[in-house]
């Protein structure tokens, strides 16, 4: 174990549609990763306890400072068509030691919001929303985790193999 500060964020890049958006993209928020979960007090019970459900899906989201032709013509409600989004980040240990992280989304663009534009001025950064239906992330090439609408795997281990199993899928 490191006695000084491991793993810090010191830069990343966006990769949509596997074109990579350096100098374009301002800011990016992978989607949050947290249990779903149920409070119930049954009989007998004095207090609520919670109960995991599964996991939440929250979008992706990123912001453009670039009025991009190839982000704009990608917000399409169109069957069977997909994007890709990728988002890499250098993390960089206090002893020098640097990192690879990479989190690899599949879905579609959900929205754009084009913000005010005022004539002599810098354009406020374009919010883009990006709705996901597979989703890995690994760090050093270790998968950390990987999500689709039937699994998640924490660290490669299924978190529903067990239950799949029970329902003969």
């Amino acid at each position: 174990m490191k006695s000084t500060p491991a793993y810090l964020v010191k830069d990343c890049a966006l990769w949509f549609n596997e074109d990579v958006k350096v100098g374009q993209a301002a800011a990016m928020t992978l989607p949050p990763f947290k249990a779903k979960t149920e409070k119930f007090r049954n009989a007998g019970m004095a207090t609520e306890r919670e109960a995991r459900y599964g996991y939440e899906r929250e979008n992706a989201k990123f912001k453009e400072l670039a009025c991009d032709p190839q982000v704009i013509a990608a917000i399409n409600t169109m069957p069977g068509t997909t994007d890709t989004l990728m988002i890499t980040g250098a993390l960089v240990d206090e002893d020098g030691v640097v990192t690879n992280a990479t989190t690899y989304l599949r879905g579609f663009l959900k929205g754009i919001d084009f913000a005010e534009w005022k004539s002599g001025e810098k354009i406020e950064p374009i919010d883009c929303e990006f709705a996901w239906d597979y989703l890995k992330m690994e760090i050093g090439g270790s998968p950390m985790i990987e999500a689709d609408d039937f699994d998640v795997s924490i660290a490669g281990v299924s978190q529903y193999a067990d239950i799949r199993s029970a329902l003969l899928l």
